[in-house]
């Protein structure tokens, strides 16, 4: 599964409302709706209360199109927007005028006015910022940001923890949600996997928002997340009476006085991940290690 940029991401959803011929506010449908579905899978109607945060900007449009579908399958909502600047997102504001016809009146969120309560037993929707973060929040975002870490409320976070940048390392570790998982969107992203900022998203779960396969495709990345099923396909059955020699013959050339574990190691690592026959080419002082 590629790992995409976050220009290369913005590209595929644009080439997809063009391609497909949808509104960008259909794509954002598609978003909430398959997050909607996987909460709804887990939980199966259970009796929590989610507080959804949610930005203006498209990942709080997100947040908004999530909270509708759970309201109209029984679940209980708290929506909170995150009144960190004055603009909106046009998507923001169709999926705000659509929770409003369902009576759900929002509460606001600024820099003058009290945190709200968050029980442990309820469940936080983690809907501030997206992938186009490239700054760190102000200051009464990162005092509400510690206040959810501080809940010990299970937080699941749309597309990407709140305060992590998709492609550089965060400033400030108080000003980033510690998400329990993050659901996002089409492709995993590379902060997933660094230790700095994998600490933030230990669990991930992709969702397929149905970005055009062929774009996507088309599309030069420079890292891949290895699945299960991607090993399955390079998988070679040992048959009945084939022999070693069948299955490749590697040569690890290495190792020093001190250092002849790495080359044990490799050519373990080597045998185990099928290879047939392995030789090592080591000095003299490694021959009794091997």
């Amino acid at each position: 599964m590629k790992i995409l940029s976050g220009e290369q991401i913005r590209a595929a959803d644009q080439h997809t409302i063009k391609s497909q011929e949808i509104r960008s506010d259909e794509l954002m449908e598609r978003a909430g709706l398959a997050t909607f579905q996987w909460l709804h899978q887990q939980l199966n109607s259970s009796p929590v209360v989610f507080h959804i945060f949610c930005g203006i900007g498209n990942n709080g449009g997100d947040g908004l199109v999530i909270a509708r579908h759970l309201l109209e399958h029984g679940y209980k909502i708290k929506v909170y927007i995150v009144n960190y600047s004055d603009k909106r997102s046009a998507d923001f504001l169709i999926n705000l005028d659509r929770l409003k016809d369902r009576k759900v009146w929002p509460e606001v969120l600024s820099n003058d006015g009290k945190l709200p309560e968050i029980p442990m037993e309820d469940m936080v929707l983690d809907a501030i910022f997206g992938t186009g973060l490239n700054r760190t929040p102000d200051a009464w975002v990162t005092k509400l940001i510690s206040h959810i870490n501080a809940s010990k409320a299970f937080v699941i976070s749309i597309d990407i923890a709140s305060g992590l940048f998709l492609d550089k390392v965060f400033e400030n570790e108080k000003s980033v949600i510690k998400a329990n998982y993050v659901l996002t969107f089409q492709f995993p992203k590379l902060i997933f996997f660094l230790p700095q900022t994998g600490l933030y998203c230990e669990n991930s779960v992709v969702l397929d928002i149905g970005l055009d396969k062929d774009f996507v495709s088309s599309l030069d990345n420079t890292y891949d997340f290895i699945q299960k099923q991607d090993i399955g396909e390079l998988y070679r059955f040992r048959k009945k009476f084939s022999h070693k020699g069948t299955y490749g013959h590697a040569l690890i050339v290495g190792g020093s006085y001190g250092k002849i574990g790495a080359v044990a190691l490799s050519a373990k690592a080597c045998l185990k991940s099928g290879s047939g026959l392995v030789t090592t080419f080591v000095p003299q002082c490694g021959y009794g290690s091997m």
